[in-house]
């Protein structure tokens, strides 16, 4: 009585199938890195910066390029010197706080990178929402109240904005920092809710006046194909960005007009959706068309939730399928199994 019913699977690593179509993971706090990475894995699809700024630096980053001003401003704002406490309490060794969001990202992005080495490390740029960012120590005063943030100022909107850019600076600076000085080439960067190809030159450029140079050092710059557009000018942004990884999750939510955080229209919301699969077929068909030819990978949830989603990108012939590690390994001999059937088919064909 009181026993939950259980299995053992076995699975020897050794004898597991590599597929054509990579296995990536998506990964969000170091501290776990160099124990998932004995997974059987082909890198990281998806590192979450949020993860290490909410977790390890707690602090809007504006914060600490203005702490100067702020803690003169405290002495007649009461609100405003609990801000400036917090910010020396995590801070106690930085006289230079600007220098602490960089060196805490920079760790926590190289433990990442240093766990999957060499395979390649794909890390995300911040992106938060407003109502987020709020939600650090000091956001208050730098983030607008908007009524639907999930579409409002975040991703590659705010990176190039004059109110945000300083900020998009020390991420900059702790990429070049793990990539330069720790060595870790292996991690590639990417640009998170870029509405247009224009949107996406101005962070490139922006990127650029910090030092983190596209194709400087082999450094490859993917794009999220999150938004409609993104598909509807796959071209454009091909000429733009090294590669795209789509974002199944936002993919979805835009392109069936609907909040998948509202319970009235949840239900609605499928990945599986043929409007979502056709979007998605399409942005692989134009990427490897491309000259020079752009990869494709997923790093949404679809993948992980539903195997025969799965399955139908492998049939789209995507290059990476980025997963939560508990289904890797599944999915790995799933996706392995659907390569065979392909190849079959095409042999059957050719006699």
């Amino acid at each position: 009585e009181g026993k939950l019913k259980y299995r053992i699977e076995e699975i020897e690593v050794s004898k597991l199938p590599r597929p054509d179509t990579k296995i990536m993971m998506n990964f969000g706090i170091p501290d776990g890195a160099f124990i998932q990475s004995q997974i059987p894995n082909d890198g990281v699809g998806l590192a979450r910066e949020e993860f290490i700024i909410n977790s390890y630096i707690g602090i809007h980053p504006m914060a600490l390029i203005e702490y100067a001003e702020l803690k003169k401003a405290a002495r007649t704002d009461e609100k405003l010197a609990k801000v400036i406490e917090e910010i020396d309490k995590r801070s106690a060794s930085y006289e230079d706080k600007r220098e602490f969001f960089i060196d805490t990202l920079a760790m926590g992005i190289a433990k990442i990178a240093a766990g999957f080495y060499p395979n390649e490390v794909i890390v995300r740029f911040s992106d938060f929402r407003t109502n987020e960012y709020a939600n650090l120590v000091g956001g208050y005063r730098y983030e607008p109240e908007e009524r639907n943030p999930m579409i409002g100022w975040r991703g590659a909107s705010r990176y190039y904005d004059a109110k945000f850019k300083p900020a998009f600076g020390l991420e900059c600076q702790a990429i070049k920092k793990v990539r330069d000085v720790m060595g870790l080439t292996n991690v590639k960067v990417m640009v998170p809710f870029c509405r247009t190809p224009e949107e996406g030159r101005k962070v490139i450029k922006a990127m650029a006046e910090f030092g983190l140079e596209q194709g400087e050092n082999e450094l490859e710059v993917y794009v999220m194909c999150e938004i409609p557009s993104n598909v509807i000018l796959a071209e454009e942004f091909a000429s733009v960005f090294d590669g795209f990884s789509i974002g199944s999750n936002d993919l979805t939510q835009l392109t069936l007009g609907l909040d998948r955080d509202s319970e009235l229209v949840a239900h609605i919301f499928d990945e599986r959706n043929e409007a979502v699969k056709r979007l998605v077929k399409q942005v692989i068909d134009i990427a490897h068309r491309h000259k020079p030819r752009r990869k494709v990978g997923i790093c949404g949830q679809a993948p992980s939730d539903f195997p025969e989603f799965a399955d139908y990108l492998v049939e789209c012939g995507i290059d990476s399928i980025s997963l939560n590690p508990d289904v890797i390994l599944s999915t790995r001999l799933n996706i392995a199994a659907v390569e065979d059937r392909i190849k079959s088919r095409s042999k059957r064909k050719g006699t």
